[in-house]
């Protein structure tokens, strides 16, 4: 039942207890009561209506709230565990990264240190058409093939013996440097060389008549050892002047540092 009929019905039992005869004046500002009542009563009836809406919609606000807030503090928690991994492999990369560039530090400080010993060993081989550089973290010995054999030929004369010998002694001392001999040749084609068909097949034989002499003569240990013949296919200088073809045609060996500490790194 609604407040304003409750009101009313009151009012009727008071005035059926009474059993007193109301006057006209009396009687009328009963009834102005009675409308009052009634009037506030409508009033309160409004307003508990719009505060159980307002109720309501508050109740849907805070629940929507509190779901944006779940939201985003799962968000939060998921971002920071996120951050949190990230942080530890980029520690664990960063500790990597220190132990790559300390092997190749150490590596070029090798390199570097071999490269001088070099130089310093065949230094009176110099003027001869003997070079000692650094390429690529390598250590590359170039020698003109005047200096290792006679024209057309690939056995080693006395002088290329002597520069291999002096070579030789520093490797000896350097067990974990890898040899690779690579023979050259100028892009003339061979003539009247018997059994030796083309340029491919001289280089290839003078880099195994250098690997020969290093292996079986100055023991180097075999194992460390690479033969290769690069023909006419990798020259040093495009030019066709008989000082070019000359630097064309040569032995490079080119000395590499076991990186098998590196190699375990970096497969990991």
């Amino acid at each position: 039942m609604k407040i304003k009929h409750l009101f009313f019905a009151f009012f009727i039992a008071m005035i059926a207890q009474s059993c007193v005869i109301l006057s006209p004046k009396k009687h009328k500002a009963m009834l102005a009561q009675i409308d009052s009542l009634s009037t506030r009563s409508a009033n309160l009836e409004d307003e508990l209506a719009r505060l159980q809406k307002d109720t309501a919609r508050l109740y849907r606000e805070l629940a929507e709230l509190q779901g944006n807030y779940n939201t985003l503090n799962n968000n939060y928690n998921a971002s920071s565990t996120k951050v949190s991994q990230l942080s530890t492999d980029l520690q664990k990369r960063e500790a990597r990264l220190k132990e790559v560039e300390e092997i190749l530090r150490k590596r070029d400080e090798a390199t570097n240190a071999l490269k001088d010993k070099l130089q310093k060993a065949l230094l009176g081989f110099q003027q001869s058409g003997l070079s000692v550089d650094i390429r690529n973290g390598k250590v590359y010995v170039s020698l003109t093939d005047k200096l290792l054999f006679p024209s057309g030929s690939i056995v080693i004369d006395e002088k290329g013996k002597q520069a291999l010998k002096q070579l030789a002694a520093v490797l000896n001392k350097e067990p974990d440097i890898n040899l690779s001999v690579e023979g050259h040749t100028d892009n003339k084609r061979v003539v009247n060389l018997g059994q030796i068909k083309d340029n491919w097949d001289l280089s290839v034989l003078r880099a195994t008549s250098v690997t020969r002499y290093l292996t079986e003569v100055e023991n180097i240990s075999p194992e460390r050892v690479t033969a290769t013949g690069k023909g006419q296919y990798q020259p040093i200088d495009p030019g066709t002047t008989a000082e070019a073809l000359s630097r064309n045609r040569r032995i490079e060996i080119v000395l590499t540092p076991k990186l098998d500490e590196l190699y375990n790194l970096i497969t990991k």
